[in-house]
């Protein structure tokens, strides 16, 4: 196994395996940290990696567990947010191991996976795709989180305020109405 891990990438030369028959396969074990390319992007990746010759290119199955880099949505602090990503996906040669030359990529669509040129699989740009699908919609840095004050904007998971909590927005005003015309009847 080789795995590199340069200018943030996972990498996999897979030069040996697209010399052998379709079905021939390799298993690596991951264990990387990763800075973190962008907003909600993995940041550590620690799992399994399975490659697999198909007759076209190299199926990559992929389990592993991540942290991206989330804010909460209730009081905006950062966290690391735990993610099992699971990635399935074929990659695609564009040079022919043997000769060299380049292959004919004409069938493939702008969304495939490619191998490079010298044979490096890279799960990058998976694993950044999967953890952005796979990151909550709303996370939360913890299950009881209190948020921030509407009125002065304190996070209260640190302190509390002394904002006066029976303000109500006006724009609500209506709907309290109908709220207490129901609790009379």
């Amino acid at each position: 196994m080789h795995l590199r891990h340069g200018r943030w990438t996972i990498r996999f030369n897979v030069s040996q395996l697209l010399k052998e028959p379709p079905g021939s396969a390799r298993t690596y074990k991951v264990s990387e940290s990763l800075p973190a390319l962008e907003v909600n992007s993995s940041n550590e990746a620690h799992g399994t990696v399975n490659l697999v010759r198909t007759d076209k290119g190299i199926w990559v199955t992929a389990k592993l567990d991540c942290q991206a880099l989330c804010s909460c949505s209730r009081c905006l602090s950062s966290f690391p947010q735990p993610l099992k990503i699971v990635i399935e996906e074929e990659f695609f040669p564009t040079v022919d191991v043997v000769s060299g030359a380049a292959l004919n990529t004409s069938g493939l669509d702008q969304e495939d996976f490619t191998i490079d040129e010298n044979h490096l699989l890279d799960l990058t740009e998976a694993l950044r795709q999967y953890t952005i699908v796979a990151v909550p919609m709303k996370p939360l840095c913890k299950e009881d989180c209190a948020g921030i004050c509407p009125a002065c904007g304190t996070n209260l998971n640190q302190r509390a305020c002394n904002c006066d909590k029976s303000l109500q927005d006006r724009r609500w005003r209506p709907l309290f109405e109908l709220l207490s015309i129901e609790k009379r009847s």
